[in-house]
């Protein structure tokens, strides 16, 4: 490969040039009218438009995607997550068009896309699957009917695609009805797709997954899990690896698992297996919920504690090279955590914001590490997904891996469109957290306790702190929020009198 376009936006775009910089690929960006200037563009060796602002008409089209490989000269193509990563479609025509897929093969892609057809391959290959039926009578009385031998409570769930998107939980037979119809209608809209399965509602479990490899000559290794349980209506808010519950024993049959599921579906390139597990312990037992086709978001996190770059490996498999390592000599060292911050107003139901950002200050120091897409001035528009970046640190315990990640949340400084730093902060101080006290739905459950405390806090961030020390003096300021004064220091706002600055 001499040339990679990269089908994406954002930081997975920033990410990917980068890893292939240090390879010495060159990198075609692609933009829309509303990123025309984004950091994304400006990081490339070249770029070309796509077409407006609405993704439709820019990164989800493939014509237009194929169109500017071909003008750029690029021979290879990175999807990166979300848009089009996960499109068998996209898959065979970049390679119809003669351009290396960096990722595994169309057939994988679609098998795996159709969640109904990846669980009777995975049963088929002995990993364990959440009980439950597939209707072929996908009629309202076909659908009663697979209810009534699953039982109750269950989940409904849309065939095709992920996210969470076309999924009920139904606890009794009264509200079955309405939430068929509602994931029908939800499926339909996010994937063109309203077939539904049902399966046996797992209470309380954890989301843990496993990242994959494998080359073209049949190998394939597993890089250890990463604990995806700390969700908000099933999108992952914070990832950690390796898991705080998650024993030798339990290590290694995920692992087992997500090799044979993998090895199942002929998988070649990088890829997450994600699994549920339920109880503790002895008693733990995990099943099947699907597999990503692509690189994850909290991919940086495995990478961290492996020591293991997943693009470059990526970009080596995708050119036909084998995996340079075998499973015995991949380890675990340390603990990492990662958290997504949106541009999003969590104490106003996570409304999504846009605007331009007046001041960006990242944090730094040994073992963190920030993902961006964006740089002091960017304009965040309503087009696309409200991830700015990813926090990432790593340290030698659990215990002080959730020291940095706060410290580093404190440092972290964006002014101008409100985001969820603070309720990161709120959230790593939670005993739960500390404690790995939680499950797939407790972000839901504790969560109007977790956005309540913000009329109480009285965190300074690192601005609010210089602001007030050019009023008050450094030296005050500086007390107020040394140590563990932070956190019940006065709002300076409240002390200054009628001075503000402006």
């Amino acid at each position: 490969m001499r040339r990679v376009l990269v089908a994406n936006r954002g930081e997975i775009a920033v990410r990917i040039a980068r890893a292939c910089r240090e390879l010495g690929i060159e990198t075609v960006a692609v933009y829309s009218d509303a990123d025309a200037a984004a950091p994304h563009v400006l990081r490339a060796d070249a770029a070309e438009r796509l077409g407006p602002a609405p993704a439709a008409e820019s990164y989800l089209d493939v014509a237009r995607l194929l169109d500017a490989a071909r003008r750029s000269g690029a021979d290879a193509v990175h999807p990166g997550y979300g848009f089009l990563a996960e499109n068998a479609g996209f898959a065979h025509a970049c390679r119809e068009a003669g351009l290396t897929f960096i990722g595994p093969g169309a057939d994988a892609i679609r098998t795996m896309g159709d969640k109904v057809a990846a669980r009777r391959l995975m049963a088929a290959a002995g990993v364990p699957v959440v009980p439950g039926v597939e209707p072929a009578d996908q009629s309202e009385e076909g659908l009663r009917a697979a209810a009534r031998e699953v039982g109750f409570p269950l989940l409904v769930k849309a065939a095709a695609g992920g996210g969470g998107k076309g999924m009920r939980a139904v606890h009794e037979a009264a509200a079955f009805d309405e939430a068929v119809a509602a994931a029908r209608r939800e499926a339909t809209a996010a994937f063109g797709d309203g077939r539904l399965y049902l399966e046996r509602l797992v209470e309380r479990p954890r989301h843990i997954e496993v990242q994959v490899a494998a080359d073209g000559t049949g190998a394939t290794v597993h890089l250890f899990e990463r604990e995806c349980s700390l969700q908000r209506r099933h999108q992952k808010v914070i990832e950690e690896s390796p898991s705080p519950v998650v024993d030798a024993r339990l290590r290694t049959a995920l692992g087992e698992a997500a090799v044979r599921a993998a090895e199942a579906v002929g998988y070649l390139n990088v890829g997450t297996i994600e699994f549920l597990v339920e109880g503790e312990g002895e008693a733990a037992r995990f099943y099947f919920l699907e597999m990503n086709t692509r690189l994850q978001v909290e991919h940086p996190v495995t990478e961290l504690v492996t020591g293991v770059d997943l693009v470059h490996l990526q970009l080596r498999l995708a050119a036909g090279r084998p995996l340079p390592f075998g499973q015995a000599a991949l380890l675990q060292r340390g603990h990492a955590i990662e958290g997504r911050v949106y541009a999003e107003d969590p104490d106003q139901g996570f409304l999504p914001q846009a605007g331009r950002i007046l001041l960006y200050r990242e944090p730094h120091g040994p073992g963190i590490r920030v993902d961006a897409g964006v740089v002091e001035g960017s304009e965040v528009t309503v087009h696309y997904d409200p991830l700015l970046a990813k926090l990432i640190v790593h340290a030698e315990t659990r215990a002080a891996a959730i020291a940095r990640f706060d410290r580093a949340l404190a440092d972290f400084a964006v002014l101008g469109i409100r985001t969820n730093l603070p309720f990161l902060r709120r959230l790593v101080a939670d005993p739960a957290f500390a404690s790995a006290r939680f499950d797939t739905g407790y972000l839901d459950r504790a969560l109007e306790t977790l956005t309540a405390l913000a009329a109480d806090e009285a965190r300074l961030e690192p601005w609010a702190v210089a602001a007030a020390a050019s009023v008050v003096g450094a030296g005050a300021a500086g007390a107020a929020v040394s140590g563990t004064a932070a956190r019940a220091a006065p709002d300076p706002w409240a002390t200054l009198g009628p001075w503000r600055l402006t």
